[in-house]
């Protein structure tokens, strides 16, 4: 939605094609039992002006700064992330506590080799310690991926956790680190109705300019002729013409539909995965079950991994409603036997494990929803980057042909590297190629930094 808003606003012909029957994939609002929930957490922030300015362009002053609450949720017990000491110490004890530094002091003194793609657990060991990373990551982790963190490629961490480490923590904690890691903002801008409203206004600023958007429309596949893209063709067999696409569909869909492929390129292919989201939408009678804006579920007991409760991020989401709405997620591949069960199966399993988790207390659930969401999460199993290098080379010789987005780039993501993603295809097409889309990194350091607050954009020193 970014690229087509970009180049609508350059005055250039864009017709858009989404499957759903609104715009905004991953990043969209639902209106569910009187009030609007997103699907799953979705926190915006960025330091990046380019990014900024356009989100804010769009949101005009309908936002509000949130701050966020997000802790560990293990054994009945409720960890802050980064970690505050005294927290960590009564909840672990003493002497779980003395492990956990023990089980890091040794990471110092002999620390874990990596193998030559290195893997998530070693890179976690490695500045946590074996102790913390059995507690705080090997669990979550593994529920979301499906596979054994020693299966599991680094950049999963060097992405999610950056350059944290249990030094950095500690000395966040005691005030003796100025530093500010964009894992742990304290704080971050939402849209009074939702993140999916930005995606929204794009689209109908996208319609005041002349622009045409297809809902509950399927593009089946890109046309590829004679080394370009030509045309796309739709579900139905419908082919339209146009000079330039960017797609945001799975790079395994795409790609694998495209003629006369080449067979190392077809091989490697085979070796991306994608993994499913199930979101349980629960509606609760009361107000005050936790405070947090979202938990990650590390008890190896329950098999849900995050727990989102709407009732703390604005309160234009839910009005006068007394319920609250929490959305438990599950992750599993297609041919899962979860990703196969009833709706009536799935709400009954979120019923039962959030009752046991202790977190509904003397509430009571009034009913449930469910949303599937297939590929959302690109797979970065060890060797995955020797696989997409194949493809990517591929498709680099289709000049026409732009694939950004979590899907289209088989890259994790969040809202602001999607966006920047769109703003530069779009720069590509209106201005020349100038940028590789492939090598985009929101972690980048940026000439001028800034970030969002009530007042508007902020440059930081």
């Amino acid at each position: 939605m970014t690229a087509a808003y970009e180049l609508a606003k350059a005055g250039i012909e864009v017709d858009v094609y989404e499957q759903q029957n609104t715009v905004g994939g991953m990043s969209k609002t639902i209106d569910l039992w009187g009030q609007k929930v997103d699907l799953g957490p979705h926190r915006f922030f960025s330091g990046d002006p380019r990014i900024n300015r356009v989100w804010l362009e769009v949101a005009r002053n309908d936002y509000e700064m949130v701050n966020r609450l997000t802790r560990i949720f293990y054994k009945g017990k409720f960890f802050y992330y980064p970690l505050k000491p005294f927290n960590a110490l009564k909840n672990l004890g003493l002497f779980e506590a003395l492990r956990c530094v023990f089980s890091y002091a040794r990471e110092l003194v002999a620390p874990t080799p990596l193998s030559a793609i290195p893997t998530f657990e070693e890179w976690v060991v490695k500045r946590f310690g074996r102790r913390l990373f059995s507690i705080f990551f090997k669990t979550y982790s593994e529920k979301l991926w499906g596979i054994p963190c020693a299966q599991l490629d680094a950049d999963f961490a060097a992405q999610r956790i950056k350059k944290f480490s249990l030094m950095e923590a500690i000395k966040s904690a005691l005030g003796l680190s100025r530093k500010k890691h964009k894992t742990l903002v304290d704080q971050f801008a939402y849209p009074l109705q939702g993140t999916g409203t930005i995606y929204q206004r794009m689209a109908e600023a996208c319609k005041q300019n002349g622009c045409a958007i297809h809902l509950n429309t399927q593009v089946y596949r890109v046309i590829v002729q004679d080394g370009r893209a030509t045309a796309i063709e739709l579900a139905d067999g419908t082919q339209k013409p146009y000079d330039h696409i960017i797609s945001t569909m799975p790079i395994t869909h795409l790609v694998s539909r495209i003629p006369n492929l080449p067979q190392h390129v077809q091989d490697s292919l085979e070796k991306l995965r994608y993994r499913n989201t199930i979101l349980v939408f629960l509606q609760i009678d009361g107000t005050d079950l936790f405070k947090d804006n979202w938990l990650y579920i590390h008890s190896a007991e329950l098999d849900t991994g995050r727990i989102t409760n709407f009732r703390n991020w604005t309160a234009s989401l839910y009005g006068t409603q007394p319920e609250t709405i929490v959305a438990l997620e599950y992750w599993c591949y297609s041919d899962d036997a979860l990703w196969q069960a009833k709706d009536a199966a799935l709400i009954e399993k979120a019923r039962a494990e959030f009752t046991a988790s202790g977190l509904l207390g003397n509430h009571r659930i009034i009913q449930g929803h469910v949303v599937r969401l297939e590929y959302s999460y690109p797979v970065y199993a060890c060797g995955y980057k020797t696989s997409l290098a194949p493809v990517v080379s591929y498709l680099k010789t289709i000049p026409n042909l732009s694939l950004i987005g979590r899907y289209g780039a088989f890259k994790y993501n969040n809202q602001d590297h999607s966006i920047l993603m769109g703003l530069l295809a779009a720069d590509n097409i209106i201005h020349g190629p100038s940028h590789d889309l492939w090598s985009i990194n929101t972690d980048d350091e940026y000439q001028e930094s800034s970030t969002i607050d009530k007042a508007g954009l902020k440059r930081n020193a």
